[in-house]
């Protein structure tokens, strides 16, 4: 989001300085890093649905979207689809009114029976299943490393600095609702006219540090990845089981799947444990219970990684603080973040230059909601 934010700003001419301020210049512990890089159009709100099909716009035509730079790799999506199963009628009917939402915003949302995927995908066991939700259309795989880090190389291309720094510190006006500075871990009063707070799981750590208490805690996301003895036979497109884990084809006879512990308790931002029994107990039998071809698979990589969760309703915080009016947000995305980064970027890009959003409204996710108890939540969150 950092690297988004920094980049657009120059791309539509901010003509101030920027300075993204990194921690951890490798990223080896960071969210971005531990994504499963997919991208979906299926979402509950228009307005999600708008936003990453913007980010879809830009994946598909990236190079011209940093400026025709030879060097940009032209990229895609591996469009294998998400299918949504439900299992019971109120799944079912939520599944139908979301079908609807999505059509009325151009996504090619179809709803399927058991006989429906069945033909399409012989593979499953649907005898829980009373149906599902699938699109094929800009939803999948998606490079998003080398979008982050071409995000980075053109900002820096444009003038934006980096340093590798932690914040420990931020600094008010006496008497006046706006912060003045932030203290990083060198000792180093680094003045600023605007605030963004782009920390990630980390967010609400920085936001208390202006005085502003914001719901978004970390949340722990296992990946696994396997390979099957038998692979199947086509894609697997990343089906959402209404036991709560995920799968999806990665290519070369192996597949990954992630999920979460049942309890799914906040956990601290540097807890990167591995609970191996949650796989063997939980998540691997309901899999082949799923699909019973991955009866016979070998586990290859295991890892953690972190959604930065908003509490309130899984969507994200964008803009100003209320009162602290030059403090921005850019939080809580519920592990949306990484295909939500384009859109947010040019949108909170247009809003810190001319106090406004132009590309898409996203006045929704301002922070007063949080104070108004008027949550515009999320039902789509894997």
């Amino acid at each position: 989001m950092g690297s988004s934010l920094a980049f657009h700003l120059k791309k539509n001419g901010f003509d101030g300085r920027v300075l993204v301020i990194e921690q951890d210049p490798t990223y080896e512990l960071s969210s971005t890093a531990h994504t499963n890089s997919c991208i979906r159009q299926q979402f509950s709100t228009p307005l999600n649905i708008q936003i990453s099909q913007y980010g879809a716009r830009c994946i598909k035509d990236f190079r011209h979207y940093l400026g025709d730079d030879p060097r940009v790799p032209e990229l895609d999506i591996w469009s294998f689809g998400y299918l949504y199963l439900a299992g019971t009628g109120n799944a079912a009917d939520r599944l139908r009114e979301l079908s609807e939402i999505q059509c009325r915003e151009g996504v090619d949302t179809q709803i399927l029976s058991p006989e429906d995927i069945a033909a399409r995908y012989p593979f499953y066991d649907l005898d829980d299943v009373l149906l599902g939700s699938l699109n094929q259309k800009d939803e999948g795989y998606w490079d998003g490393a080398t979008v982050f880090d071409w995000f980075k190389r053109k900002a820096q291309d444009l003038g934006v600095e980096y340093v590798n720094e932690t914040v420990l510190a931020i600094g008010r006006h006496a008497g006046q609702g706006t912060v003045c500075e932030v203290i990083v871990s060198s000792g180093q009063s680094i003045p600023c006219g605007t605030l963004v707070n782009c920390a990630g799981p980390r967010a609400a750590k920085v936001a208390e540090m202006a005085g502003i208490k914001l719901p978004v805690v970390p949340k722990k996301r296992y990946s696994w990845i396997f390979k099957a003895a038998e692979p199947l036979p086509c894609d697997l497109p990343l089906t959402i089981d209404p036991s709560g884990f995920h799968v999806r084809d990665n290519g070369g006879g192996t597949y990954l799947c992630g999920g979460h512990d049942a309890l799914d308790p906040d956990v601290s931002c540097d807890d990167f444990a591995i609970d191996h029994d949650l796989w063997e107990t939980e998540i691997w039998p309901a899999l082949a219970a799923r699909i019973p071809a991955f009866e016979n698979i070998k586990l290859t990589h295991t890892w953690v990684g972190h959604y930065a969760m908003n509490t309130i309703d899984q969507n994200a915080i964008l803009g100003p603080h209320p009162e602290i009016e030059n403090f921005l947000f850019m939080n809580g995305f519920s592990g949306h973040g990484l295909q939500q980064a384009p859109a947010l970027g040019q949108g909170l890009a247009e809003w810190i230059i001319n106090g406004s959003y132009s590309t898409l409204d996203l006045t929704p996710f301002y922070f007063e909601r949080l104070l108004s108890d008027c949550p515009i939540r999320e039902d789509a969150v894997i």
